[in-house]
C-alpha cells in the first residue's frame, strides 16, 4: 500500500513520535510511507528509516492555512495514494476540501485518528467526516460516539503501541552515566522521580512541583527531574514554572531538562515516572513508555492513562488531583521491590500496525464495492 500520513508538524509530542514510529513499521513490512506536515526535529528520523517527508505548512489554525488547498490537491495528484491518514483537523479540513475537485472514483480512502477529546463544534466534526475513525482509547471512543453522529461500526479503538525492544530492560553505560553525573551533579545518590511530556500547563509540572515539595518533606533522598521542552508561543509557562519551584524553596531539589532525544535511557534511570494531567488524557504515551522499560508509574485514574496502568500496574493509579496520596504511592513504590510488569500484546507497535493495517484493508474493500 501507499500511505500518506498528514499532521500539522514533526516536533516532540505523542502523536508526532507515534507517526515516525508507524511510518518505520509500515517500511519494514514493504509498504510505501510518506508524511507530509510543516516538519521538525523529527522529520530527519523519519526520513533515515525510509519513509519520505512533504513540507507543507498546513499546521496553522488560521484561514491562511487555505492557501495550501491547491498544493494539497497536486500532492496529492501525484503521489496517488491508496490511503490518507489524518491525524489532526487542521490538515484534515485541507485535505477535505482539496479533496472535492477530485473525481470521487479517483479518491484515497480517508482513515482519521482521535488523538485527543477535541472540543465539540463544526471545525472538530471534520474528523468524523473519514471513511473510518481509529480512537486512540476506550475513553475517547466513547467521547466520540457521545458527541458526533458516529455509528459505532464506522470506530475502532487501536491504542497507540509501543517498541518493547526499544525500552526493555537493559543495563545504563558507564559511559552514559559518566557524562549524566558531570552534567547533573545533584541528581548523585538521590532517588529520581520523572516527570516526562511537553511544557504545557494541562500536563501537570504544577502539580508534579506540589507533589515534590509533600515528598520531600518525607523522602529527602529524592530529586524530581522535569523532561520536555517548551513549544514555540509557550515559553511563558516554563517561567511560571520556574518561579514557582522557587516559591516551593525546591531550586535544588528539581530539575528542569529540556527536550532530551535520550528518553529510552532516562526511563531506567528514573526509580518513578509521574503523569499528572489535570484533565481525562486521551492516551498518556510516557505511561506505556515507562512501563515498557520497568519503571513503575503514579498517575491519576481518569482518562486513557488509567486505562494503560488498570491493564498493566494497578498499583500506581491515584484518585484524580489528590496531591497527597500521590506523594505517598510514589514514596511506597520507592520503598517496595522492583515490580513485575507485563505489557499486553494491543500496546505494542506490532498491534497497533496490524490493527491499523486491517482497517486500511477494510475501507480499501469498502471503496471498491462503491465504484
Amino acid at each position: 500500500m501507499r500511505i500518506l500520513q498528514a499532521l500539522p508538524a514533526l516536533y516532540s509530542g505523542g502523536v508526532e513520535r507515534g507517526t515516525v514510529e508507524f511510518a518505520a513499521d509500515l517500511v519494514k513490512r514493504g509498504h510505501e510511507s510518506f508524511v507530509v506536515s510543516k516538519g521538525g526535529p523529527m522529520a530527519e528520523q523519519l526520513r533515515g528509516q525510509g519513509s519520505k517527508h512533504i513540507f507543507m505548512p498546513i499546521h496553522r489554525k488560521t484561514p491562511a492555512s487555505f492557501g495550501q488547498i491547491l498544493p494539497m490537491r497536486k500532492l496529492l495528484r501525484e503521489l496517488n495514494p491508496d490511503i490518507v491518514h489524518v491525524r489532526s483537523r487542521m490538515p484534515a479540513w485541507i485535505i477535505f476540501l482539496a479533496l472535492k475537485s477530485i473525481p470521487a472514483h479517483e479518491r484515497p480512502a480517508i482513515v482519521s485518528t482521535f488523538h485527543g477529546m477535541y472540543s465539540v463544534n463544526p471545525y472538530s466534526a471534520i474528523m468524523t467526516r473519514a471513511d473510518h475513525i481509529i480512537a486512540v482509547s476506550q475513553c475517547v471512543q466513547n467521547y466520540v460516539l457521545d458527541n458526533y453522529p458516529v455509528p459505532e461500526e464506522k470506530l475502532t479503538v487501536i491504542q497507540r503501541g509501543v517498541d518493547v525492544d526499544a525500552f526493555r530492560q537493559r543495563e545504563l553505560s558507564s559511559q552514559w552515566l559518566d557524562r549524566w553525573f558531570r552534567q547533573y551533579p545533584q541528581l548523585a545518590d538521590q532517588k529520581i522521580i520523572m516527570m516526562p511530556g511537553r511544557i504545557s500547563r494541562w500536563k501537570g509540572q504544577l502539580d508534579f512541583l506540589a507533589m515534590m515539595a509533600q515528598l520531600l518533606r518525607e523522602r529527602p533522598d529524592c530529586h524530581g527531574i522535569i523532561v520536555g521542552g517548551a513549544e514555540p508561543g509557550k515559553e511563558h509557562f516554563l517561567e511560571e514554572l520556574e518561579k514557582e519551584r522557587a516559591r516551593l524553596d525546591l531550586t535544588d531539589k528539581v530539575s528542569f531538562l529540556g527536550q532530551r532525544n535520550d528518553m529510552t535511557t532516562l526511563y531506567l534511570l528514573a526509580d518513578v515516572v509521574c503523569h499528572m494531567s489535570t484533565k481525562p488524557e486521551p492516551f498518556g504515551r510516557t505511561v506505556t513508555e515507562a512501563l515498557a522499560s520497568g519503571t513503575p508509574v503514579v498517575a491519576y485514574n481518569r482518562g486513557g492513562a488509567a486505562e494503560t496502568l488498570q491493564a498493566c500496574f494497578k498499583e500506581g493509579l491515584v484518585p484524580p488531583d489528590n496531591i497527597g496520596e500521590f506523594a505517598q504511592t510514589v514514596s511506597r513504590l520507592l520503598d517496595s521491590e522492583p515490580p513485575a510488569i507485563d505489557i499486553p500484546y494491543r500496546f505494542r507497535l506490532e498491534a497497533q500496525t496490524e490493527a491499523t493495517l486491517q482497517v486500511y484493508e477494510k475501507v480499501l474493500k469498502q471503496a471498491a464495492h462503491r465504484t
